[in-house]
Formats: structure tokens, C-alpha cells, sequence
């Protein structure tokens, strides 16, 4: 394994679930050499690839499907700000979540709806059919929020959302 390979494997096993953008925006290599020797470690098995939602991120070997997609949501700001209310506050009501992170109802459905898909949150409807929130598996998913920060390019991406989220509450429409 050369050394150029060696330092992008180090990168990614110490970023998991790292986008290959964020990744050559890291690095001091070239885009097209960090293509090359992804394709390589990729066939050697020293880093994992797996697609969520259009973008590519890769991981280390060690981490199962579950937890990629959990790694992958994580680092948006967003999904992670909802992650850590319910591990402080659940269950919750959706209004609840929404009005503490002072984000919309749809922005927090959006998150939660591929919350949901990947089993990290629960929704449960009561006798009445209102809706709270809980996390499926508490302990596991505090682990794996540990393991990464959201990018700068995917907090202004969640902080732009808010923003037109904020501005479209105030149209005419929406009053």
C-alpha cells in the first residue's frame, strides 16, 4: 500500500461515513488521485462505499449497513440536533421537537421520515392517534453520534433550509 493510500484509508477510517468531496476537500490530494486509490482500497477491502440520498460516503470496513446509514444521516445538522433532543427528552410529540429546535413541522418530518426508514426513531400513535417520538435503540445510536460532526457544507445546507423554511411561514400564504 503506498503512502498516499495509506494517509486517504487514515482519513476515512478517522471520518467515518465521510463524503468524497468532504474528503478531497480535507486532503492535500488531487481529486482524481483520491478517485484512484479509493478504487483501490476499495477492491483491497480497506474502506467501505455505500450511497444515502444521492451522495457517497465512505467508511471503514467495520461498520454495518445500519450504522452507515446512521453515520450518513448524523452529519446532517438537522437529523442530528432531532438524535440528541430524543436522547434527552423522549418520547416527544413532534410539535414539541419542532417548537425546541424551532425548525418547521415539514423540515422535521423530512428528517424524521428517514429517521424512520432506517430504524434509528420510532413513531408510536396512542389510543387518540397522536404521535410521539422515541429512538429505537437509545444506547447504539448515542455511540455512533459520537463518532462525527456534521460538515460545514451540510450545516449551511440545513441552515439554508431553515432560513426559506422561516421566510415561507411569513408569506401570505402560510398566514
Amino acid at each position: 500500500m503506498s503512502d498516499t493510500q495509506r494517509q486517504i484509508r487514515a482519513h476515512v477510517h478517522s471520518n467515518a461515513g465521510i463524503h468524497f468531496n468532504d474528503l478531497v476537500r480535507e486532503s492535500s490530494f488531487a481529486p482524481g488521485q483520491i478517485q484512484y486509490h479509493m478504487r483501490r482500497l476499495l477492491a483491497q477491502e480497506e474502506v467501505v462505499r455505500d450511497e444515502f440520498y444521492g451522495r457517497t460516503h465512505y467508511y471503514p470496513p467495520t461498520y454495518d449497513e445500519h450504522e452507515r446509514a446512521a453515520l450518513a444521516l448524523f452529519r446532517r445538522e438537522t437529523s442530528r440536533e432531532i438524535v440528541v433532543y430524543l436522547l434527552d427528552c423522549e418520547p416527544a410529540t413532534p410539535t414539541a421537537v419542532a417548537d425546541d429546535l424551532e425548525i418547521a413541522r415539514s423540515t422535521l418530518e423530512y428528517h424524521v421520515g428517514r429517521l424512520v426508514e432506517h430504524d434509528l426513531v420510532e413513531k408510536r400513535y396512542d389510543e387518540r392517534n397522536r404521535v410521539s417520538l422515541s429512538l429505537v435503540d437509545p444506547e447504539p445510536t448515542a455511540e455512533l453520534l459520537a463518532v462525527i460532526e456534521p460538515t460545514v457544507p451540510d450545516r449551511l445546507l440545513d441552515r439554508f433550509t431553515r432560513l426559506v423554511d422561516e421566510l415561507l411561514e411569513g408569506t401570505p400564504n402560510n398566514q
